[in-house]
């Protein structure tokens, strides 16, 4: 049972001991598999070469590679010598990387060390095998350092321990029918780096003993082929990859997708159009969840009634409590006519310890974590989303904060202000729009503003559209008035 998980590295141990010879992982690309005994013996294989390396139980240590069985292996790795696993993306710019590594403390590095000052140790051997290595730490103990951009716009470690990601993995798995069983072949075509693919997705599949076909990148074509030869039974996607996949016809669609049972989507809101499209399209809906890295990351999910409800999130996981409150922490009255709306704060397991590195903005006294999003209730108790924390922008499900970016556009010496802000994309669901005011002498054209924020950002957070003003708009009190930017000039 998960319950006797103490360490998140133990779900690859007691899914070793149920299945030895059960597949665990499979690489598209190489078109390797790998049993979960195997998987567990490099797991051993490479905390060894860790703790001989000089990795000490509760050393940060970074892992930058991709989605890839080497990857699975490094953070179970990591987790089973006791360190605490920073995720990288491959994508950072230098500064971007040096800025997580000094801040996490992270001296050694797991993978591509370019750009970086760490210790470099190269991806584990799969085949690598080593006596049995007893997992150090667990419980309280801080597991996955996930930087996520704060309000400020600086990126920010949500303190993860092993007991927040373990009781997700529980809460999912607690939904009936469940979202992953043993039997299930489960598409990971995600970053997982990213918390979303991270938890509703390997650790998921480690929780269950069920088996991950990994697919480096997403494109529908490679997707569909994926899924039809490894006859895949789950797919855990994001909205863009549901909008590529439609994009093949009906027919075709239904005969690569013969084997699904089910498709989730989270990290960014699902276009309710997208639902109705699946359903028509191959018979199956999509089921939609909402949650944070610094919630491990799944608070609500429409599996819990297993009726997707266009526009809604669902209802909250067995063991997370979800309220509406003000902005002084207040409850919210709901008991009206209309649906209140106001912030959603959770409480439950699965919430992370509070950022890094003295646990600051976590959970309250009484164990509730204010998320900033906006939302509402409807008259069955589902939750729905109106608004985001600030002015986040989510582009292919990570997040970018405009006061990030336009610190990186006021870099340039013409500028005189700038503003950031999320425009409607049909590829990755949003995209950065930067909005610039020259100084009176100033020339910029608006491939030096895009060269300029490339070197310095992720390419995520690099604008797609670049317009040049003679002010921007603000509200009586100074504020910027970020919707009206959102349009484009002159309309």
């Amino acid at each position: 049972m998960l319950t006797s998980a103490r360490n998140v590295a133990d779900l690859v141990r007691a899914s070793a001991r149920r299945g030895p010879q059960h597949a665990a992982l499979i690489d598209v690309a190489s078109g390797s598999s790998y049993t979960w005994q195997t998987i567990d013996a490099a797991v051993d294989a490479f905390a060894r070469r860790l703790a001989d390396s000089g990795v000490e139980p509760g050393d940060r240590v970074a892992v930058r590679l991709p989605t890839s069985p080497e990857f699975a292996v490094a953070v179970f790795g990591v987790l089973r010598a006791g360190g605490v696993v920073v995720p990288l993306g491959g994508g950072q710019p230098a500064r971007e990387l040096q800025r997580v590594l000094a801040d996490s403390g992270a001296g050694i590095l797991v993978g591509d060390g370019t750009g970086s000052d760490a210790t470099v140790l190269s991806a584990p051997s799969l085949t690598e095998q080593g006596p049995e290595f007893e997992a150090l730490r667990g419980g309280e103990d801080l597991a996955v350092l996930g930087y996520t951009s704060g309000t400020s716009g600086v990126p920010r470690g949500a303190m993860l321990s092993h007991r927040a990601l373990i009781s997700n993995v529980e809460q999912c798995a607690s939904l009936r029918p469940a979202p992953v069983n043993a039997s299930d072949r489960v598409l990971l075509a995600l970053p997982l780096f990213h918390v979303y693919g991270l938890g509703p997705g390997l650790l998921q599949v480690a929780g269950a003993g069920a088996t991950a076909v990994l697919l480096e990148r997403f494109d529908a074509t490679s997707a569909l082929e994926a899924i039809e030869q490894h006859r895949v039974t789950t797919v855990v996607g994001v909205p863009p990859m549901y909008r590529a996949l439609l994009s093949t016809p009906a027919e075709d669609l239904r005969a690569k997708l013969a084997t699904v049972r089910l498709f989730t989507s989270g990290a960014a809101p699902l276009p309710a159009g997208v639902i109705d499209e699946m359903r028509q399209a191959v018979g199956l809906p999509i089921h939609e969840g909402y949650g944070l890295t610094e919630t491990g990351p799944v608070l609500t999910s429409t599996l819990v009634d297993g009726v997707p409800k266009p526009g809604s999130v669902g209802k909250a996981l067995p063991g997370v409590e979800i309220r509406l409150v003000d902005t002084d922490g207040s409850v919210l009255d709901l008991d009206e006519d209309e649906p209140g709306t106001g912030l959603v704060s959770a409480r439950g397991a699965n919430l992370f310890s509070g950022y890094w590195p003295d646990g600051a903005h976590g959970p309250d006294a009484d164990g509730w974590f204010r998320t900033g999003d906006v939302g509402y209730f409807d008259a069955e108790g589902d939750l729905h989303l109106v608004d985001r924390a600030g002015d986040l922008i989510i582009v292919n499900g990570f997040n970018v904060y405009p006061h990030e970016v336009e610190q990186v556009l006021c870099e340039l010496p013409a500028v005189l202000e700038a503003a950031a802000v999320g425009i409607p994309d049909e590829r990755t669901g949003e995209s950065v729009k930067a909005v610039l005011v020259l100084h009176e002498e100033g020339s910029l054209t608006s491939d030096d503003v895009v060269a300029h924020c490339a070197e310095r950002l992720a390419k995520f957070k690099v604008p797609t559209v670049v317009e040049f003003a003679p002010a921007l708009p603000h509200s009586p009190t100074g504020k910027l008035a970020r919707a009206v930017l959102r349009k484009p000039l002159g309309a």
